[in-house]
């Protein structure tokens, strides 16, 4: 990207957010596409050992690695060929920076139209952001990605506005390319998967803040609680009461990272109305107290 740091970002949650850096991109136009090499100062002017927000998109094209990324608490190992979406409001933190080689794509929210947004999954968290395409489609996605950086590059040839349509149509037409990986990656996943695990996983999504009962799971989406053990354990490994935990601890330590709520309210937002319940289920998933855990990202 541009060889100068993003200034500044929003701290008063206690841990930093990051905006597009839209004075930096070629044209202040609402995207950026370049290297990813120690020749470039490409990221945010972040504490790169330390976690922090962006509320843009990221997307990582690899040609080097592995390289160890952290996305809401979860470490990713990319290699070569791999790429790595980060999406608004996910909180991530770098490793060594000499070890990220490749094209790294950022994106505003609002550069594309919505129907763009929505027929290329933009906001589908659920998504996996680590992504192994095959040969043929790495080929494809660098092929539509070099296209796109030589366009964003082209400032001269056309007035900026037909410059700015020419810019959100490649791509659209490379997010298109890796909203089909994306979502064939994860089609491809739950294939393996019994159906059972998949209503249980979108149940638990729509309502982990209230409902923690692997019973009253069952009984909803009526089957057995034996159903649903083997169910679960056989597409995750976990028992249903542990992939619940896990999504409860998640949305935890957002709140707890992303907000200066209370502790006794972080709790009652993920479904534990006695602030001492909270933590002792926090400390027993995390080995830490909540507010240990929030002073460590201070």
């Amino acid at each position: 990207m541009a060889d100068r740091t993003i200034q500044g970002g929003d701290s008063r949650d206690g841990i930093r957010t990051f905006a597009f850096p839209v004075e930096l991109s070629v044209c202040g136009v609402g995207m950026q596409v370049g290297p990813m090499d120690p020749d470039h100062v490409w990221h945010s002017d972040a504490p790169l050992d330390r976690i922090h927000r962006i509320d843009f998109h990221v997307v990582m094209v690899f040609s080097g690695g592995p390289v160890r990324h952290m996305i809401d608490f979860t470490e990713y190992e990319a290699k070569a060929g791999d790429v790595l979406w980060i999406r608004p409001g996910q909180v991530h933190r770098f490793t060594a920076m000499s070890e990220y080689r490749g094209t790294v794509l950022t994106m505003q929210p609002g550069f594309l139209p919505r129907a763009t947004v929505e027929a290329t999954g933009l906001y589908r968290y659920d998504l996996p952001p680590l992504l192994h395409p095959d040969p043929a489609q790495l080929a494809a996605l660098r092929a539509s990605l070099s296209h796109l950086q030589r366009e964003y590059e082209d400032a001269a040839t056309l007035p900026l506005s037909l410059h700015t349509a020419v810019l959100r149509h490649s791509l659209s037409a490379f997010l298109l390319r890796l909203a089909h990986l994306a979502a064939s990656s994860a089609e491809a996943a739950e294939q393996q998967a019994d159906t059972t695990f998949t209503l249980f996983r979108d149940a638990v999504e729509r309502d982990f803040a209230t409902n923690h009962s692997v019973s009253a799971y069952a009984d909803a989406l009526g089957y057995s609680r034996r159903t649903l053990v083997r169910a679960v354990r056989a597409a995750t490994g976990d028992t249903p009461k542990a992939f619940i935990d896990k999504r409860v601890v998640l949305e935890a330590k957002r709140l707890l990272a992303h907000t200066d709520l209370p502790i006794g309210r972080v709790g009652a937002a993920v479904g534990f109305p006695d602030a001492a319940n909270f933590s002792k289920f926090f400390h027993q998933h995390t080995e830490m107290t909540p507010a240990a855990f929030r002073a460590e990202l201070r």
